[in-house]
């Protein structure tokens, strides 16, 4: 399976919607925009910051066919798949291959809880209905289900399983996916904005960050000076990073990634409801932070 194209920094980009909750075309092509002026080297449609969630199928497709005609081309996209059933994980991952996304992330079911060789056949099954590369999305905190180490080395055998974005923040898990599978030619990409520098040096291939949303030449910078050597450089970047990250956890997720592209300027609206805004005490911490790293003036 051809997945040479799954690297780099990977913003999982939002969603701006309207007053109904529907995608806001305009937003969503300047985000795109924005990104790839960055220097972003792919882009997820649909991932968590992106609240497919709160996204019906007809508003997941347009949100997708948006992103990919917006894209035309210029990086690879990524469509995000997280439902429960197995079959409309079926359903969704067909239309982003009838949509013509390069590669499908999907995440472990959500609400239930599985069992190793239950999440083993999902995944089985998700990936046997596409021709196109999956990407696994681990994020533990979020949907409650952790994919194990010895869970990550069975799917690595599936051919069109070519990956996983690990959000768990746990390094040792982060380092295991990597030191299990790395013959088996099984990327492994950085999901905790935080760690992007430490999953590098273990061996993975980048980034799937939610602060590329909002300064995606920094995130860049911490990829492309690790790349070319200078561990110094991507350090002082990463550290550069980290306040606003930290950040996120001040107000309902994923609130605060929609909250720093308004300050800076990208209008992309408010999140999906139930979450609504941060407070302005939150506001005002967080467009100091963006002062301070110089994304706000």
């Amino acid at each position: 399976m051809d997945n040479f194209f799954i690297g780099g920094v990977i913003p999982p980009i939002v969603t701006p919607v309207d007053a109904e909750d529907c995608v806001e075309e305009q937003g969503l092509r300047r985000v795109v925009e924005y990104v790839i002026a960055g220097g972003v080297h792919g882009i997820l449609s649909l991932g968590s910051n992106g609240e497919f969630y709160g996204l019906d199928h007809e508003q997941q497709e347009r949100a997708a066919r948006i992103t990919i005609e917006q894209v035309a081309g210029r990086v690879p996209v990524f469509m995000g798949v997280g439902a429960i059933t197995t079959r409309e994980c079926v359903q969704l991952t067909r239309m982003g291959e009838s949509l013509k996304a390069q590669a499908i992330t999907i995440l472990p079911p959500m609400f239930l809880n599985p069992t190793e060789d239950e999440l083993y056949q999902h995944f089985r099954k998700v990936a046997e209905a596409t021709s196109l590369p999956v990407l696994l999305y681990n994020n533990p905190d979020r949907i409650g289900n952790n994919i194990s180490v010895n869970l990550i080395e069975r799917l690595a055998d599936i051919p069109n399983i070519v990956g996983v974005k690990d959000s768990s923040g746990d390094m040792t898990l982060t380092a295991e996916y990597i030191r299990r599978t790395r013959d088996k030619g099984f990327k492994v990409m950085a999901g905790r904005d935080v760690l992007i520098l430490g999953s590098l040096v273990y061996g993975a291939v980048g980034c799937v960050a939610s602060t590329a949303n909002i300064v995606p030449k920094l995130v860049v910078e911490i990829y492309e000076k690790f790349m070319a050597g200078d561990l110094q450089g991507a350090l002082e970047a990463q550290f550069k990073l980290a306040p606003l990250r930290m950040a996120f956890n001040l107000a309902s997720f994923p609130i605060m990634t929609k909250e720093a592209m308004n300050l800076i300027g990208l209008d992309v609206g408010g999140s999906i409801l139930p979450n609504t805004s941060c407070s302005d005490f939150t506001r005002n911490k967080l467009a100091d932070i963006l002062k301070q790293m110089g994304a706000l003036s």
